[in-house]
C-alpha cells in the first residue's frame, strides 16, 4: 500500500473517531525551560495479587491458520526464546522526580508545539483540532478536550488542580521530570533492554527512544504490554509502535500459569505479583532517567496485555492519560470495581473472528462481549449511548461515541474476520487473519495525539 493511500485511509478513520486524549499537548517533545529535581512524591498505588487458576486457552497461542498478508512463523514465539534482559539501566526506582516546571520556547521540530505560561492550568494548554494535511507522512490529527464544548479545558487531566484528589493516591507529577537534562544511556532512534526491581522481583523492559530525542524536551510515553506467553521485544517487532514520536516502553510480564509471561488480572497470572505497582515503578524509572511529559503517558497492549491497560486506567488514572487495547482479554480477576474518578479516553480494537478472545464474549471464562465492554466505557466517560458508525475499509468499521464528559473519548475499531492479531502486523502476532487495510499502530498513534511531521 502506498504512503498516499495509507494516509487517505487513516484520515477517514480519524475523521470518524474524532480521536482525542484529555491530556493532549505537543505531538513530539515539549521544550523544557527548567526542572527542579529532588521533589518528593506519594506512594505508588498498588493492586491485589491475581489468582492462580489456569485459563482455558492461551491468549497468545495460535488457534487458526496464520495471518494473511503477514510474515507468519507458524507458531507463537516462545517468550523464553525472545525476551532479553541485558541490564543497561538497572534501577530500584527510588522515586525522586521533578516538581512542576514552566515550559516555554518554540520547538524546532514542526511537530513539537512549545507550551508557555508558568502557573497556568496544564489542561488549558490543550490545542484545538488540527486537520491532517495532504502530506502522506502525516499520520493523525490532534483533538484536545473532546466534549460538548471543545474549546473548554479537559477535566480530570492527570495531576491537575482539584482533580488530583479525585483519583487514587500515587506519584502524581506535572510537566517535565528529573530525567530532563540527563544524558540517556542509549542513542536516539534505538532500542535497549533495561532492568529494574519491583516488589523484590527483577523486571525487564525494552525502551525505544524516538528519532530526534533530546533531554531538553519533555516527550510522551507509550507503555506497551504484550500478550500471554509473549514478550516485549517480540511485540516491538510486530506492532510498529516504535515508529511513533514518543518514548515507547515494552515491559515483560512475570511467568504465571504454564510458565508463560502474563499480566495481573487474568486467571493464569503469576500469584502475588503486583503489576500495577510495577507499572508505577517503571514510570518512576523512566521519569528519573528520561525527559518525560507526565501529562502524556498512555498505554496499549495486546490480549492479556490489552486487558491489563484497562486495569491501569481504573487503578492509575493519575498517571495513565489514555488507553488503546488491541484484542483485549478483559478478565479483571480479583480486581476491585473500576472507578477512575475522571473520564479516561479509551480506544478498543478487536477482530470479529477472534477465536481466542471471542468478539461475542465467553461467559464460561468471564470474558465480556466486546461491544458490551465498549458501551461500558462510553457510560463511564459520560458519552451518549448511540455511537456514530462508519465503514472506512471493506473489513473495518469505526465507532465514535460523542457527547462525552470533558476529557472523555471512546472509540471502537472492529475488523471483520480479524483474528487474535494486531492489524497491520508485519510478523506473526497471533492466530487468525491479520488485516493489512489498517495499521493498529497508526490508529493508536492518532488516538494518542502522536503526530510525526
Amino acid at each position: 500500500m502506498s504512503a498516499t493511500t495509507r494516509a487517505r485511509r487513516l484520515r477517514g478513520a480519524v475523521a470518524c473517531l474524532a480521536v482525542a486524549v484529555a491530556a493532549a499537548g505537543p505531538a513530539a517533545g515539549t521544550a523544557v525551560a527548567g526542572t527542579i529535581p529532588g521533589a518528593t512524591h506519594g506512594t505508588t498505588h498498588s493492586g491485589a495479587p491475581a489468582t492462580t487458576a489456569a485459563a482455558s486457552s492461551a491468549d497468545g497461542a495460535p488457534t487458526t491458520a496464520g495471518p494473511s498478508g503477514a510474515a507468519a512463523t507458524g507458531a507463537a514465539t516462545s517468550a523464553s526464546a525472545t525476551s532479553t534482559a541485558a541490564a543497561t539501566g538497572t534501577a530500584a526506582a527510588t522515586g525522586t522526580a521533578a516538581a512542576r516546571a514552566a515550559t516555554s520556547g518554540t520547538a524546532a521540530d514542526p511537530a513539537a508545539t512549545a507550551v508557555s505560561g508558568a502557573g497556568a492550568d496544564p489542561a488549558a494548554t490543550a490545542a484545538a483540532a488540527s486537520g491532517i494535511g495532504d502530506d502522506p507522512a502525516a499520520t493523525a490529527a490532534v483533538v484536545s478536550g473532546i466534549g460538548d464544548d471543545p474549546a473548554a479545558p479537559a477535566a480530570g487531566v492527570p495531576g491537575t488542580g482539584a482533580d488530583r484528589a479525585a483519583v487514587p493516591a500515587g506519584r502524581v507529577l506535572t510537566g517535565p521530570t528529573a530525567g530532563c537534562g540527563a544524558r540517556p544511556s542509549q542513542e536516539p532512534g534505538t532500542s535497549a533492554d533495561r532492568t529494574l526491581t519491583s516488589g523484590g522481583i527483577e523486571r525487564s523492559v525494552r525502551v525505544h527512544l524516538p528519532d530526534g530525542y533530546t533531554a531538553d524536551r519533555a516527550w510522551p510515553v507509550v507503555l506497551v504490554f504484550h500478550g500471554r506467553g509473549n514478550s516485549g521485544p517480540t511485540t516491538e517487532g510486530f506492532s510498529g509502535l516504535s515508529e511513533l514520536p514518543a518514548i515507547v516502553a515494552y515491559p515483560d510480564g512475570v511467568r504465571g500459569g504454564e510458565g508463560k509471561r502474563s499480566w495481573q488480572g487474568a486467571p493464569y497470572s503469576a500469584p502475588g505479583v503486583d503489576d500495577v505497582a510495577f507499572t508505577g515503578d517503571l514510570l518512576d524509572h523512566l521519569e528519573d532517567t528520561l525527559c518525560v511529559d507526565t501529562h502524556r503517558v498512555q498505554a496499549t497492549g495486546k490480549s492479556n496485555g490489552g486487558g491489563f491497560t484497562e486495569i491501569l486506567a481504573c487503578r492509575m488514572p493519575a498517571r495513565i492519560a489514555a488507553i488503546a487495547p488491541v484484542a483485549g482479554a478483559y478478565y479483571r480477576a480479583e480486581e476491585p470495581p473500576c472507578a477512575p474518578g475522571r473520564p479516561v479516553p479509551a480506544l478498543f480494537v478487536h477482530g470479529t473472528a477472534d477465536a481466542t478472545i471471542p468478539y461475542t464474549g465467553d461467559a464460561d471464562r468471564g470474558l465480556p462481549a466486546i461491544p458490551d465492554k465498549v458501551a461500558e466505557w462510553a457510560v463511564r466517560d459520560g458519552c451518549r449511548a448511540e455511537p456514530a458508525t462508519r465503514r472506512i475499509e471493506p473489513d473495518v468499521t469505526v465507532q465514535r461515541f460523542a457527547g462525552c464528559a470533558r476529557g472523555g473519548q471512546v472509540g471502537h475499531v472492529a475488523v471483520d474476520g480479524g483474528g487474535h492479531t494486531w492489524p497491520g502486523a508485519t510478523a506473526y502476532s497471533g492466530g487468525g487473519h491479520t488485516t493489512q487495510t489498517v495499521r493498529a499502530s497508526e490508529l493508536i498513534g492518532a488516538f494518542f495525539g502522536l503526530v510525526r511531521s
